[in-house]
């Protein structure tokens, strides 16, 4: 559009309408870069999830598996000191406060990037007073000019790089990614969290069966002992059968403090998963008394969406593809705009009077000619790390079916043997009681007694530990299952924050 250089008839106010006129240039260069805007093009390619192929049904999933994996499985236990400390840890335990820290770095970054594709506007603001030498200066111009002389300028700045090939909207989808993959390392934290809490405190009550096992065997043989010491004396035995039985009584005794060791380390382990010093642990209900959980259902494709490792992965993955298209942005010209208006004055009673305005406005194009491959040599670490990103993509769906199956082939397994276990402590506790009868009637040594107690004694042991690996075993399954079950042990962290991808930014979306 044209600017007469003339006044137009009629018009009385020289300043207004070139006022007016500039506004009118303002509305033709808006109009001009909202085209521009218009026909720009984001370079780089467009995500699409990879096609991998996955299994139609998990190899070992029981035929009653129930449809319980969104549940807070951890209550099936129906133990309340349990669910209580599972509470405390979700609460207290440092590694899910460390966790909710890096999603809120996370989103600053995204809040950070998402800015440039803003205009940026700032303001400055200056005085300052200058007295010079007027040593060698003719008098008459000494006079004229005012010495000292002030400075004063208040300025408002504006700057915009226009992202014609969207470079900046990849970025901000990179950082978008990787905020949505920081959360669900949160939320893989917190899986973890409650699994480890639940096997500890199960692997404790199992140890803490052992211990009974231990001390009431450990006091059956001292009475033993006793009393074959007494039949020593009154030489109605050898001393042979005394040390078959001190060798039995010292061989319980040994159990003892190996497994008080084994409570110990699992306690200062509960600990720090409590966010605790280290301290006494509360027990619940004992290993017998605890109700085993059922198999959860699930079809391996649920995987994809509930395992927060997966969706971290695919996220990560999703962020290295959009840096190719930041990357390749590089190759084309990046235009920008600056602009800026105030006052600027050598008297402050002057500043903010008409004749010390000022302004400008200017616009960049800048691109590359030869850069020699630092162009090039981005795209390619851009590509290669999309390729590494979907490698770990594709490891990860596979490591997570074999966690399930193994979780589920283990739980599978352990069941069983916790049933021979039991039929061997009952077997072998029918062999002492008979082996007892047959030694007070006379109809057989000691020996015999002594070695069905040292048969009996390792396999009670033994089945408090298959028991407690029978529960834990249930929590691998869960654990390796995932599940919404997530999203209320979020809630009970008092870390949880909204969505990332409906955080407020204070900007409108880029995508």
């Amino acid at each position: 559009m044209a600017v007469p250089r003339t006044l137009p008839p009629g018009t009385a106010a020289p300043r207004a309408w070139r006022r007016r006129a500039r506004h009118r240039a303002w509305r033709v260069l808006a109009a001009a870069l909202g085209a521009v805007l218009a026909t720009g093009c984001t370079v780089g390619p467009d995500y699409a999830r990879p096609t991998i192929a996955t299994p139609t049904r998990f190899a070992y999933l029981p035929k009653d598996a129930a449809e319980v994996a969104n549940s807070r499985w951890w209550q099936q236990f129906d133990d309340p000191v349990l669910d209580a400390l599972i509470a405390e840890a979700l609460a207290h335990n440092e590694n899910v406060k460390v966790a909710a820290g890096n999603v809120e770095a996370a989103a600053g970054i995204l809040t950070q990037t998402r800015s440039a594709a803003f205009p940026q506007v700032g303001y400055d603001a200056s005085a300052g007073r200058t007295r010079t030498s007027e040593a060698g200066m003719a008098p008459e111009l000494a006079a004229r000019i005012p010495n000292p002389q002030g400075a004063y300028q208040a300025l408002l700045s504006a700057s915009w790089e226009i992202d014609l090939w969207g470079r900046i909207r990849r970025l901000s989808e990179a950082a978008r990614a990787n905020l949505l993959a920081t959360d669900e390392a949160r939320k893989g934290v917190i899986l973890t969290l409650v699994a480890g809490v639940a096997t500890n405190y199960l692997t404790l009550r199992g140890l803490d069966q052992q211990l009974i096992v231990a001390k009431q065997t450990l006091a059956a043989y001292g009475e033993s002992l006793q009393l074959f010491k007494l039949q020593f004396q009154y030489g109605q035995i050898s001393q042979m059968n005394v040390a078959q039985v001190q060798s039995q009584y010292e061989t319980a005794a040994a159990q003892i403090p190996q497994i008080e060791s084994q409570i110990a380390q699992i306690e200062l382990a509960l600990g720090v998963l409590l966010g605790r010093n280290p301290g006494p642990i509360p027990r619940g209900k004992s290993i017998y008394e605890l109700v085993l959980p059922a198999v959860p259902a699930g079809l391996p494709s649920q995987l994809l969406t509930r395992r927060p490792d997966l969706v971290q992965a695919e996220n990560e993955l999703i962020a290295a593809n959009a840096q190719i298209g930041a990357a390749r942005a590089l190759y084309f010209p990046t235009v920008s705009l600056t602009g800026g208006g105030g006052t600027a004055s050598a008297s402050l009673s002057d500043l903010f009077h008409g004749p010390a305005r000022v302004w400008s406005y200017a616009g960049a194009l800048a691109g590359p000619i030869f850069t020699f491959g630092a162009v090039s040599g981005q795209v390619a670490q851009a590509e290669g790390a999309r390729e590494a990103a979907l490698a770990g993509y594709r490891y990860a769906i596979q490591n997570a079916f074999a966690e399930v199956d193994t979780s589920l082939v283990a739980n599978q397994k352990v069941q069983e043997q916790l049933a021979a276990q039991q039929r061997l402590v009952d077997a072998l506790k029918d062999y002492a009681r008979l082996a007892h009868l047959q030694y007070d009637g006379g109809y057989t040594s000691y020996t015999t007694v002594l070695q069905a107690e040292q048969q009996l004694f390792p396999a009670e042991l033994a089945l408090a530990a298959v028991r407690a690996s029978t529960f834990s075993s249930s929590v691998a399954i869960y654990k390796a299952m995932g599940g919404g079950w997530i999203v209320d042990a979020d809630r009970m962290t008092g870390n949880a924050a909204p969505p990332p991808a409906t955080r407020a930014t204070g900007m409108p979306p880029l995508f």
